[in-house]
Protein backbone atom coordinates (compact mmCIF):
# COMPACT_ATOMS: atom_id res chain seq x y z
CA UNK A 1 0.00 0.00 0.00
CA UNK A 2 2.75 2.61 0.83
CA UNK A 3 4.55 2.07 -2.34
CA UNK A 4 1.27 2.66 -4.63
CA UNK A 5 0.35 5.69 -2.43
CA UNK A 6 4.33 6.57 -2.73
CA UNK A 7 3.57 5.88 -7.03
CA UNK A 8 0.75 8.08 -7.15
CA UNK A 9 2.46 10.81 -5.05
CA UNK A 10 5.39 11.04 -7.64
CA UNK A 11 2.89 10.43 -10.17
CA UNK A 12 1.11 13.78 -9.52
CA UNK A 13 4.48 16.02 -8.33
CA UNK A 14 5.35 15.12 -12.42
CA UNK A 15 2.40 16.60 -13.64
CA UNK A 16 1.10 13.26 -15.49
CA UNK A 17 -1.43 12.66 -12.32
CA UNK A 18 -4.83 11.49 -14.35
CA UNK A 19 -8.35 12.30 -12.79
CA UNK A 20 -11.64 11.55 -14.10
CA UNK A 21 -14.52 14.45 -15.42
CA UNK A 22 -17.96 13.42 -14.29
CA UNK A 23 -20.66 14.98 -16.76
CA UNK A 24 -23.96 14.91 -15.74
CA UNK A 25 -25.50 15.92 -19.12
CA UNK A 26 -25.72 14.29 -22.28
CA UNK A 27 -22.08 14.79 -24.66
CA UNK A 28 -22.63 17.58 -26.76
CA UNK A 29 -20.79 21.15 -27.67
CA UNK A 30 -21.82 22.20 -24.19
CA UNK A 31 -21.60 19.70 -21.43
CA UNK A 32 -22.20 20.04 -17.46
CA UNK A 33 -19.22 19.06 -15.23
CA UNK A 34 -20.50 20.10 -11.67
CA UNK A 35 -21.33 23.48 -11.49
CA UNK A 36 -19.82 24.85 -14.62
CA UNK A 37 -21.36 24.42 -18.29
CA UNK A 38 -18.11 24.39 -20.43
CA UNK A 39 -17.80 24.71 -24.69
CA UNK A 40 -16.20 21.28 -25.26
CA UNK A 41 -13.36 20.80 -27.49
CA UNK A 42 -12.54 17.19 -26.03
CA UNK A 43 -14.94 14.96 -27.95
CA UNK A 44 -14.77 12.44 -30.72
CA UNK A 45 -17.99 12.74 -31.39
CA UNK A 46 -17.13 14.16 -34.79
CA UNK A 47 -20.60 14.04 -36.38
CA UNK A 48 -22.70 15.29 -33.73
CA UNK A 49 -24.36 12.58 -33.24
CA UNK A 50 -24.23 10.82 -29.17
CA UNK A 51 -27.20 12.61 -28.46
CA UNK A 52 -29.21 12.80 -31.69
CA UNK A 53 -32.55 12.67 -31.49
CA UNK A 54 -32.88 10.19 -34.21
CA UNK A 55 -30.24 7.96 -32.38
CA UNK A 56 -31.74 7.74 -29.03
CA UNK A 57 -35.40 6.73 -30.50
CA UNK A 58 -33.40 3.94 -32.22
CA UNK A 59 -31.68 2.57 -28.99
CA UNK A 60 -34.93 3.29 -26.94
CA UNK A 61 -36.96 1.80 -29.66
CA UNK A 62 -34.21 -1.41 -29.43
CA UNK A 63 -34.35 -1.63 -25.89
CA UNK A 64 -38.27 -2.03 -26.04
CA UNK A 65 -38.15 -4.84 -28.54
CA UNK A 66 -34.61 -6.38 -27.67
CA UNK A 67 -34.79 -5.59 -24.26
CA UNK A 68 -31.66 -4.14 -22.19
CA UNK A 69 -28.67 -6.40 -22.69
CA UNK A 70 -27.83 -9.86 -25.32
CA UNK A 71 -27.65 -11.79 -22.62
CA UNK A 72 -25.00 -14.22 -24.03
CA UNK A 73 -21.71 -13.93 -26.18
CA UNK A 74 -22.35 -14.07 -29.75
CA UNK A 75 -21.41 -17.66 -30.25
CA UNK A 76 -23.89 -19.11 -28.00
CA UNK A 77 -27.28 -16.95 -27.73
CA UNK A 78 -26.17 -13.62 -27.98
CA UNK A 79 -26.50 -12.92 -31.82
CA UNK A 80 -29.55 -11.10 -32.21
CA UNK A 81 -30.87 -10.18 -35.46
CA UNK A 82 -30.18 -6.37 -35.26
CA UNK A 83 -26.47 -7.40 -34.89
CA UNK A 84 -26.49 -9.07 -38.10
CA UNK A 85 -28.29 -6.37 -39.78
CA UNK A 86 -25.71 -4.00 -38.73
CA UNK A 87 -23.07 -6.06 -39.77
CA UNK A 88 -24.56 -6.39 -42.95
CA UNK A 89 -25.02 -2.60 -43.63
CA UNK A 90 -21.24 -1.83 -42.32
CA UNK A 91 -20.13 -4.27 -44.78
CA UNK A 92 -22.17 -2.63 -47.75
CA UNK A 93 -20.94 0.63 -46.23
CA UNK A 94 -16.84 0.07 -46.59
CA UNK A 95 -17.16 -2.16 -49.23
CA UNK A 96 -16.45 -5.35 -47.85
CA UNK A 97 -17.66 -9.03 -47.78
CA UNK A 98 -18.43 -9.18 -44.61
CA UNK A 99 -18.27 -6.98 -41.24
CA UNK A 100 -17.77 -8.44 -38.01
CA UNK A 101 -18.84 -6.79 -34.79
CA UNK A 102 -16.49 -6.04 -31.50
CA UNK A 103 -17.36 -4.87 -27.84
CA UNK A 104 -14.86 -2.24 -28.17
CA UNK A 105 -11.97 -1.14 -30.91
CA UNK A 106 -9.89 -2.34 -28.19
CA UNK A 107 -11.04 -5.66 -28.15
CA UNK A 108 -11.21 -5.61 -31.86
CA UNK A 109 -7.32 -5.02 -32.51
CA UNK A 110 -6.65 -7.55 -29.78
CA UNK A 111 -8.82 -10.07 -31.87
CA UNK A 112 -7.20 -9.84 -35.16
CA UNK A 113 -3.81 -9.80 -34.23
CA UNK A 114 -3.88 -13.02 -31.63
CA UNK A 115 -5.94 -14.77 -34.03
CA UNK A 116 -3.84 -14.25 -36.66
CA UNK A 117 -0.19 -13.99 -35.15
CA UNK A 118 1.96 -16.55 -32.67
CA UNK A 119 4.98 -16.62 -31.26
CA UNK A 120 6.32 -17.58 -34.62
CA UNK A 121 5.20 -14.00 -36.04
CA UNK A 122 6.54 -10.83 -36.79
CA UNK A 123 4.06 -7.83 -35.79
CA UNK A 124 5.52 -4.22 -37.44
CA UNK A 125 3.95 -1.26 -36.17
CA UNK A 126 4.16 2.75 -36.15
CA UNK A 127 5.73 3.88 -33.30
CA UNK A 128 2.74 5.98 -32.77
CA UNK A 129 0.10 3.66 -32.76
CA UNK A 130 -2.84 3.39 -30.43
CA UNK A 131 -1.71 1.60 -26.89
CA UNK A 132 -4.33 -1.36 -28.18
CA UNK A 133 -2.19 -2.36 -31.09
CA UNK A 134 0.77 -2.10 -29.21
CA UNK A 135 -0.58 -4.41 -26.38
CA UNK A 136 -2.26 -6.93 -29.18
CA UNK A 137 1.52 -7.63 -30.55
CA UNK A 138 2.37 -8.10 -26.82
CA UNK A 139 -0.39 -10.76 -25.96
CA UNK A 140 0.63 -13.00 -29.32
CA UNK A 141 4.17 -13.14 -27.92
CA UNK A 142 5.01 -12.28 -31.74
CA UNK A 143 8.21 -10.91 -32.30
CA UNK A 144 7.24 -7.14 -32.07
CA UNK A 145 9.19 -4.23 -34.64
CA UNK A 146 8.22 -0.94 -34.15
CA UNK A 147 9.36 1.44 -36.65
CA UNK A 148 10.04 5.39 -36.68
CA UNK A 149 6.38 7.51 -36.98
CA UNK A 150 5.73 7.02 -40.75
CA UNK A 151 9.14 6.05 -41.80
CA UNK A 152 8.55 3.87 -44.90
CA UNK A 153 12.52 3.43 -45.59
CA UNK A 154 13.07 2.10 -42.50
CA UNK A 155 9.63 0.15 -42.55
CA UNK A 156 10.84 -1.46 -46.16
CA UNK A 157 14.32 -2.35 -44.38
CA UNK A 158 12.49 -4.18 -41.53
CA UNK A 159 10.50 -6.37 -44.30
CA UNK A 160 13.73 -7.15 -46.23
CA UNK A 161 14.66 -8.86 -43.55
CA UNK A 162 12.21 -10.44 -42.14
CA UNK A 163 10.85 -13.63 -43.42
CA UNK A 164 7.67 -15.33 -41.40
CA UNK A 165 4.56 -14.83 -41.49
CA UNK A 166 3.44 -11.29 -40.59
CA UNK A 167 1.23 -8.67 -39.53
CA UNK A 168 1.76 -4.26 -40.35
CA UNK A 169 -0.51 -2.35 -38.18
CA UNK A 170 -1.26 1.77 -38.66
CA UNK A 171 -3.23 3.67 -37.42
CA UNK A 172 -4.87 5.64 -40.39
CA UNK A 173 -5.79 8.62 -38.45
CA UNK A 174 -3.02 8.92 -35.42
CA UNK A 175 -4.89 9.68 -32.02
CA UNK A 176 -2.98 12.00 -31.08
CA UNK A 177 -1.37 14.20 -33.32
CA UNK A 178 -3.93 13.58 -36.02
CA UNK A 179 -2.19 12.63 -39.49
CA UNK A 180 -2.86 10.33 -41.38
CA UNK A 181 -0.62 7.08 -42.14
CA UNK A 182 0.94 6.81 -45.75
CA UNK A 183 -1.42 3.82 -46.20
CA UNK A 184 -0.64 4.15 -50.06
CA UNK A 185 2.86 3.12 -49.26
CA UNK A 186 2.12 0.57 -46.73
CA UNK A 187 -0.04 -1.26 -48.94
CA UNK A 188 2.26 -2.26 -51.54
CA UNK A 189 4.92 -3.06 -49.23
CA UNK A 190 2.07 -5.59 -47.21
CA UNK A 191 1.89 -7.40 -50.81
CA UNK A 192 5.23 -7.56 -51.67
CA UNK A 193 5.84 -9.40 -48.63
CA UNK A 194 2.58 -11.65 -48.16
CA UNK A 195 1.61 -9.54 -44.59
CA UNK A 196 -1.23 -8.61 -43.61
CA UNK A 197 -2.02 -4.71 -43.01
CA UNK A 198 -4.31 -3.77 -40.03
CA UNK A 199 -5.37 -0.67 -40.56
CA UNK A 200 -7.06 0.94 -37.15
CA UNK A 201 -9.69 3.97 -38.59
CA UNK A 202 -11.28 4.72 -35.60
CA UNK A 203 -10.82 8.39 -36.05
CA UNK A 204 -11.50 8.63 -39.46
CA UNK A 205 -14.61 6.24 -40.04
CA UNK A 206 -17.38 8.37 -40.64
CA UNK A 207 -15.29 11.39 -41.27
CA UNK A 208 -13.19 11.34 -44.36
CA UNK A 209 -13.45 9.69 -47.66
CA UNK A 210 -16.75 9.73 -49.70
CA UNK A 211 -19.79 8.81 -47.61
CA UNK A 212 -18.02 8.65 -44.80
CA UNK A 213 -16.24 5.45 -45.94
CA UNK A 214 -13.40 6.28 -44.03
CA UNK A 215 -9.45 6.62 -44.78
CA UNK A 216 -9.45 3.81 -47.10
CA UNK A 217 -12.00 5.37 -49.38
CA UNK A 218 -10.66 8.57 -48.81
CA UNK A 219 -7.33 7.59 -50.59
CA UNK A 220 -9.51 4.80 -52.68
CA UNK A 221 -8.14 1.92 -51.21
CA UNK A 222 -10.04 -1.26 -51.34
CA UNK A 223 -11.23 -3.21 -48.49
CA UNK A 224 -10.08 -7.13 -49.10
CA UNK A 225 -6.96 -9.18 -48.21
CA UNK A 226 -4.42 -7.89 -47.61
CA UNK A 227 -6.40 -5.19 -46.17
CA UNK A 228 -8.24 -5.41 -42.84
CA UNK A 229 -10.26 -2.85 -41.50
CA UNK A 230 -11.12 -1.81 -38.21
CA UNK A 231 -13.71 0.65 -37.11
CA UNK A 232 -15.00 2.16 -34.01
CA UNK A 233 -18.67 3.15 -33.89
CA UNK A 234 -18.54 5.17 -30.69
CA UNK A 235 -16.53 8.40 -32.28
CA UNK A 236 -17.85 9.46 -35.67
CA UNK A 237 -20.97 6.92 -34.69
CA UNK A 238 -22.03 8.54 -31.69
CA UNK A 239 -22.55 5.12 -30.26
CA UNK A 240 -20.55 2.58 -28.95
CA UNK A 241 -18.82 -0.26 -29.91
CA UNK A 242 -16.59 -1.74 -33.14
CA UNK A 243 -16.10 -3.51 -36.16
CA UNK A 244 -13.53 -5.32 -38.06
CA UNK A 245 -14.36 -5.99 -42.05
CA UNK A 246 -12.52 -8.08 -44.36
CA UNK A 247 -12.75 -10.75 -46.70
CA UNK A 248 -15.45 -14.26 -45.90
CA UNK A 249 -12.10 -16.48 -45.06
CA UNK A 250 -10.43 -13.31 -42.85
CA UNK A 251 -14.26 -13.49 -40.61
CA UNK A 252 -14.60 -16.61 -40.31
CA UNK A 253 -11.08 -17.06 -38.51
CA UNK A 254 -11.75 -14.34 -36.15
CA UNK A 255 -15.13 -16.01 -35.52
CA UNK A 256 -13.39 -19.33 -34.07
CA UNK A 257 -10.02 -17.85 -33.00
CA UNK A 258 -10.37 -14.39 -31.73
CA UNK A 259 -10.32 -14.79 -28.32
CA UNK A 260 -11.86 -10.72 -27.28
CA UNK A 261 -15.12 -12.02 -29.97
CA UNK A 262 -15.85 -15.86 -28.58
CA UNK A 263 -15.39 -14.73 -25.02
CA UNK A 264 -17.65 -11.84 -24.06
CA UNK A 265 -20.98 -10.76 -24.09
CA UNK A 266 -22.50 -9.59 -27.10
CA UNK A 267 -22.92 -5.42 -27.12
CA UNK A 268 -26.84 -4.90 -26.45
CA UNK A 269 -29.17 -5.33 -29.40
CA UNK A 270 -30.30 -1.68 -28.64
CA UNK A 271 -26.98 -0.36 -29.36
CA UNK A 272 -26.90 -1.88 -32.72
CA UNK A 273 -30.30 -0.18 -33.49
CA UNK A 274 -28.79 2.90 -32.75
CA UNK A 275 -26.00 2.56 -34.66
CA UNK A 276 -27.74 1.48 -38.08
CA UNK A 277 -29.90 4.75 -37.41
CA UNK A 278 -26.56 6.56 -37.30
CA UNK A 279 -25.07 5.28 -39.97
CA UNK A 280 -27.66 6.09 -41.99
CA UNK A 281 -27.35 9.14 -41.12
CA UNK A 282 -23.74 9.45 -41.62
CA UNK A 283 -24.28 7.95 -45.00
CA UNK A 284 -27.02 10.64 -46.19
CA UNK A 285 -25.62 13.90 -44.61
CA UNK A 286 -22.44 14.99 -46.27
CA UNK A 287 -22.90 18.26 -44.89
CA UNK A 288 -21.83 17.50 -41.60
CA UNK A 289 -18.36 16.40 -43.09
CA UNK A 290 -18.31 19.90 -44.84
CA UNK A 291 -18.87 21.71 -41.75
CA UNK A 292 -16.60 20.00 -39.91
CA UNK A 293 -13.75 20.19 -41.77
CA UNK A 294 -14.88 24.05 -42.65
CA UNK A 295 -14.55 24.56 -39.22
CA UNK A 296 -10.96 22.41 -39.00
CA UNK A 297 -9.91 25.02 -42.15
CA UNK A 298 -10.73 28.03 -40.02
CA UNK A 299 -9.12 26.89 -36.89
CA UNK A 300 -6.06 25.85 -38.24
CA UNK A 301 -5.75 28.69 -40.63
CA UNK A 302 -5.92 31.39 -37.78
CA UNK A 303 -3.86 29.50 -35.44
CA UNK A 304 -0.88 29.42 -38.02
CA UNK A 305 -1.16 32.96 -38.08
CA UNK A 306 -1.27 33.40 -34.62
CA UNK A 307 2.54 31.29 -34.38
CA UNK A 308 0.89 28.40 -32.32
CA UNK A 309 2.53 25.23 -32.36
CA UNK A 310 0.48 22.35 -34.75
CA UNK A 311 1.42 19.05 -36.49
CA UNK A 312 0.47 20.19 -39.80
CA UNK A 313 -2.97 17.70 -39.83
CA UNK A 314 -6.62 18.93 -41.36
CA UNK A 315 -8.50 16.35 -39.16
CA UNK A 316 -10.78 17.20 -36.36
CA UNK A 317 -7.24 15.90 -34.03
CA UNK A 318 -6.00 19.25 -34.09
CA UNK A 319 -3.12 19.30 -30.95
CA UNK A 320 -1.18 22.29 -30.20
CA UNK A 321 2.01 21.37 -28.64
CA UNK A 322 3.49 23.02 -25.41
CA UNK A 323 6.26 20.94 -24.60
CA UNK A 324 5.98 20.44 -20.71
CA UNK A 325 3.31 18.79 -18.88
CA UNK A 326 3.46 21.27 -16.75
CA UNK A 327 2.32 24.14 -19.37
CA UNK A 328 0.07 21.87 -20.83
CA UNK A 329 -1.73 21.42 -17.39
CA UNK A 330 -1.42 24.87 -16.63
CA UNK A 331 -2.97 26.17 -20.11
CA UNK A 332 -6.18 23.22 -19.82
CA UNK A 333 -6.79 25.04 -16.25
CA UNK A 334 -6.63 28.63 -17.89
CA UNK A 335 -8.63 27.85 -20.95
CA UNK A 336 -11.23 25.91 -18.31
CA UNK A 337 -11.19 28.98 -16.08
CA UNK A 338 -12.68 30.99 -19.25
CA UNK A 339 -15.15 27.96 -19.85
CA UNK A 340 -13.61 25.99 -22.41
CA UNK A 341 -12.77 22.69 -21.83
CA UNK A 342 -9.63 21.06 -23.61
CA UNK A 343 -7.40 18.56 -22.20
CA UNK A 344 -3.68 18.08 -21.36
CA UNK A 345 -2.12 15.49 -22.92
CA UNK A 346 1.12 14.41 -21.23
CA UNK A 347 3.29 11.54 -20.98
CA UNK A 348 3.06 8.64 -21.71
CA UNK A 349 0.22 9.10 -23.96
CA UNK A 350 2.54 11.25 -25.51
CA UNK A 351 6.42 11.37 -26.07
CA UNK A 352 8.31 13.59 -23.20
CA UNK A 353 9.06 17.42 -24.38
CA UNK A 354 5.62 17.08 -26.60
CA UNK A 355 2.73 17.40 -23.58
CA UNK A 356 -0.05 19.04 -25.33
CA UNK A 357 -3.65 20.52 -25.70
CA UNK A 358 -5.69 17.77 -27.21
CA UNK A 359 -8.64 19.83 -29.57
CA UNK A 360 -11.00 17.94 -31.49
CA UNK A 361 -13.70 19.16 -33.39
CA UNK A 362 -17.65 18.31 -34.07
CA UNK A 363 -19.92 19.14 -36.37
CA UNK A 364 -22.29 20.46 -34.22
CA UNK A 365 -19.60 23.10 -33.25
CA UNK A 366 -20.37 26.78 -34.54
CA UNK A 367 -17.86 29.42 -36.14
CA UNK A 368 -17.65 31.41 -33.10
CA UNK A 369 -17.36 28.84 -31.18
CA UNK A 370 -14.11 28.47 -32.99
CA UNK A 371 -13.58 31.97 -32.61
CA UNK A 372 -13.68 31.71 -29.14
CA UNK A 373 -11.04 28.86 -28.47
CA UNK A 374 -9.18 30.99 -30.46
CA UNK A 375 -9.02 34.19 -28.71
CA UNK A 376 -8.88 32.17 -25.39
CA UNK A 377 -5.38 30.49 -26.97
CA UNK A 378 -3.82 34.10 -28.45
CA UNK A 379 -4.95 34.77 -24.73
CA UNK A 380 -2.39 32.29 -23.68
CA UNK A 381 0.12 33.06 -26.40
CA UNK A 382 0.30 36.46 -24.99
CA UNK A 383 1.03 35.31 -20.94
CA UNK A 384 -2.71 35.40 -20.30
CA UNK A 385 -2.96 39.46 -20.85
Amino acid sequence: MRELTARLATRRARGLYRERLVLASAQGVHIRVGDETLLSFCSNDYLGLANDPRVVAAFCAGAERYGAGAGASHLISGHNIAHQALEDELADFVGSPRALLFSTGYMANLGVVTALSDRHSIVFEDKLNHASLIDAARLTQAKVKRYPHADMERLTTMLANSAVPSVIASDAVFSMDGDLAPLQRLLPLARAHKAWLLVDDAHGIGVLGPGGRGSLAHLDIATQAPVILMGTLGKAFGVFGAFVAGDEPLIETLIQHARTYIYTTALPPAVAEATRASLQIVRSEEWRRERLQSLVDRFVEQATQMGLSLTGARTPIQPVILGSPEAAVAASRTLRAQGILVPAIRPPTVAPGTSRLRITFSAAHEPAHVDRLLQALAQLSDGGS
